[in-house]
C-alpha cells in the first residue's frame, strides 16, 4: 500500500485584486497535529483577515478529511483547497492560506481561484513524496557471506535498512507485505537455505 504526501514544509504567496493569499502546507501525523499548524498560524499572522485551512491526514481509501472557510464565504476557501490536496493525491498534509484583503471583493467565484491556485503554488514549490507500508524483517547470516549476501539483495531491488554485527551478522530488510512469500523464495535460493526470514513490524516508510 502507498500514497502521496508533501516532500517537505513550505509556503507559497499568490496575488488577487490586492488581496494576498501566503499558503502554508506542513506535514502532520494526526489531526491534532495539523489544527495545532492552523492555530500557530492564526496567532503569526495576527494581523490577518482569514486563515483558512484544510487538511488529509490518513492512507487511503478513507484519509481523514476536515477543512475550514474561517469567515470566507460557505464553500468559498476550505473546500477548493482541500479538493486540490484530493487532486494532488497527497495526504498527512495540511494546508492553510493566510489572506490579506487588498480592499477588492473578489466574488464567490474570485476566492474559489485564488484559495485553489495558492494551493496548487504550494504545492509546486515542496513537491511530493512516496509512502509505502513495509514489513521489516531480520536474516541472520555468518560473517563470510554477509556482504555478498547484502550485495545480492539490493541487487534484487530489496531495501536494506540496516546491518548489525554480533555473533553473526544481522540484516535488517524492508519490503511490502504481500512480497513475503517472493523474499522466501529469494532468501532460500541466495543462501541455499542456509538463512531465513524472521517477521518484524509494519510500518510507513517514506520513499
Amino acid at each position: 500500500m502507498r500514497y502521496l504526501t508533501i516532500g517537505r514544509d513550505g509556503a507559497a504567496e499568490i496575488e488577487e485584486k490586492r488581496s494576498r493569499f501566503l499558503c502554508t502546507l506542513a506535514r502532520v501525523e494526526d489531526e491534532a497535529e495539523a489544527r495545532a499548524v492552523v492555530e500557530g498560524l492564526r496567532k503569526q499572522h495576527w494581523d490577518a483577515r482569514h486563515n483558512c485551512s484544510a487538511f488529509r491526514i490518513g492512507p487511503p481509501p478513507q484519509p481523514v478529511e476536515r477543512s475550514n472557510d474561517d469567515g470566507e464565504p460557505a464553500g468559498t476557501a476550505g473546500a477548493p483547497m482541500l479538493e486540490v490536496l484530493r487532486g494532488a493525491g497527497v495526504s498527512d498534509t495540511v494546508a492553510v492560506v493566510t489572506r490579506w484583503f487588498g480592499g477588492t471583493l473578489l466574488g464567490a467565484g474570485g476566492l474559489v481561484r485564488a484559495y485553489s491556485d495558492a494551493v496548487r503554488a504550494a504545492l509546486g514549490e515542496v513537491g511530493t513524496l512516496r509512502r509505502e507500508l513495509v514489513r521489516e524483517y531480520r536474516i541472520e547470516v555468518p560473517y563470510d557471506a554477509a556482504g555478498r549476501l547484502e550485495t545480492d539483495l539490493r541487487s534484487a531491488g530489496v531495501t536494506v535498512l540496516d546491518t548489525a554485527y554480533g555473533t553473526a551478522v544481522t540484516l535488517r530488510i524492508g519490503a511490502p507485505p504481500e512480497d513475503e512469500n517472493r523474499l522466501e523464495s529469494l532468501l532460500a535460493e541466495l543462501t541455499a537455505g542456509a538463512s531465513s526470514l524472521v517477521p518484524g513490524t509494519d510500518r510507513w516508510v517514506d520513499r
